[in-house]
């Protein structure tokens, strides 16, 4: 069947489409690099026929047109369901908020829960000759955006990667509102930042040392599980499978070293899963068209049962901090938002079902202020404001460049003992300290 005739008629341009938006809405842009562009700059040029327009989307990769000017707040606010250093200028200059989730349940938000959407507006790859306009990397709960929504405008990018494989990753024509061709500027990239340190690559080290033949991996982002990525590409591993939150530049030098085959998976097997995507071209250009990849929604990839269905599943994820009784903050600095809960839980949970399975959440031992003090990651208590993440007794592996420990069963004293023997050592007296006057110290030894 020939959809042109139906796409010229709902072809219009960014302008024409913003009409839609009236005060009071709630509008969606989207999610990480799809994000709405070409249509944000149009609905910026509306602003002061608009009030109380509510913004929703997340990672944002450049700032948004709406918010150039220095009253953005008296019309718009932005509602993110994890932060970008962006957003968190933006919470600072007082009209964003983060939205607390467990991302494997985003898309049942906006199906049960009050998360409708007048108005939904995000970038998508060309339409195939089907009919279809894929969402490119970031399946994530779109489908749920799409069928929680009055009107759907999608602003086709021709350097938009089609990621296929998987399921709900793509919107029909018939579902669309409107059509409008945006200038076709490059997908936002997010780099992999620096070279590993040497903290980065001595917890790399040890995590990968517990890594066996075959297993299935969840990268998170940062220095270190990048770090771990470039470990394992040098490693002698091999037959390994990927089932992921968010897919990173790491994975793409993992497979293109020939590591990954997907071939031991239990599920999905010789298929490399995931939920979104975001890194630099080198990645997009990996994940377009690819038929390796699976391109799926949240609600799947990250739902403890798809996880734990996989053998030697291997999570390995960062944190800003952890206290000694284990609990892990991993999204904000005190009551500053940092980023956002994302996955994290849902595969802390997952890893430790899973036969063989193990959850590594990774450190540094301690970092420096901007003032140049030396400050431990390793607390007796989390900071007052300090989002837990992880539960304590969801804990499992906790990895700094000092070692190594598995907090599973362990009670209050020894879990205490082994995050001190872990932390950096020009804190570890202070913190026996602590732990002593909390009561939860009960040897001398080090």
């Amino acid at each position: 069947m020939d959809y042109s005739q139906e796409y010229k008629q709902k072809l219009v341009s960014a302008d024409e489409a913003v009409k839609v938006v009236q005060s009071g809405d709630w509008v969606d842009y989207g999610w990480c690099n799809a994000t709405a562009n070409a249509l944000d700059k149009a609905l910026a040029k509306r602003t002061d026929e608009l009030k109380d327009v509510k913004l929703r989307g997340g990672i944002l990769l450049k700032p948004l047109a709406v918010f150039e000017r220095e009253d953005a707040g008296e019309h718009f606010t932005w509602n993110s369901w994890h932060m970008s250093g962006i957003e968190r200028k933006y919470i600072s200059r007082g009209f964003a908020y983060y939205a607390p989730i467990r991302y494997s349940e985003l898309p049942r938000y906006y199906y049960d829960l009050d998360c409708k959407n007048d108005v939904a507006m995000f970038q998508v790859a060309p339409m195939d000759k089907h009919g279809y306009f894929n969402f490119g990397p970031n399946a994530s709960h779109m489908m749920a955006v799409c069928e929680n929504s009055k009107k759907i405008i999608v602003e086709v990018n021709e350097n938009m990667p089609r990621c296929l494989g998987g399921f709900e990753n793509s919107i029909h024509i018939s579902k669309v509102d409107m059509i409008v061709e945006g200038p076709n500027d490059p997908i936002a990239e997010m780099g992999a930042g620096g070279p590993a340190t040497d903290v980065d690559k001595a917890v790399a080290k040890l995590i990968v040392e517990e890594i066996p033949n075959g297993a299935c991996l969840q990268l998170g982002i940062g220095g270190m599980p990048n770090a771990v990525g470039s470990l394992i590409a040098e490693s002698d591993l091999k037959d390994l499978g990927v089932h992921t939150e968010m897919y990173v530049d790491a994975f793409v030098d993992i497979a293109k070293a020939g590591k990954i085959n997907g071939s031991k998976k239990n599920i999905d097997r010789f298929r490399q899963t995931f939920g979104f995507g975001c890194g630099t071209k080198k990645m997009y250009d990996y994940l377009d068209d690819n038929p390796e990849m699976m391109s799926a929604p949240v609600s799947y990839t990250n739902d403890i049962r798809s996880i734990s269905a996989l053998d030697n599943f291997i999570s390995i994820n960062n944190a800003v901090n952890i206290d000694l009784f284990g609990q892990v903050n991993a999204e904000s600095a005190g009551i500053k938002q940092i980023s956002g809960a994302g996955g994290q839980l849902d595969f802390v949970l997952g890893a430790y079902l899973s036969k063989g399975g193990k959850s590594f959440i990774c450190c540094s031992s301690t970092f420096t202020t901007k003032d140049g003090q030396l400050k431990s990651r390793i607390l007796p208590t989390l900071d007052n404001g300090s989002i837990v993440t992880d539960t304590r007794a969801n804990t499992h592996y906790v990895v700094t460049e000092y070692g190594k420990v598995n907090l599973k069963g362990l009670s209050a004293w020894q879990r205490t003992e082994a995050l001190i023997s872990i932390a950096h050592p020009q804190f570890r007296d202070e913190l026996i300290k602590e732990a002593e006057k909390m009561h939860i110290w009960r040897r001398s030894n080090k």
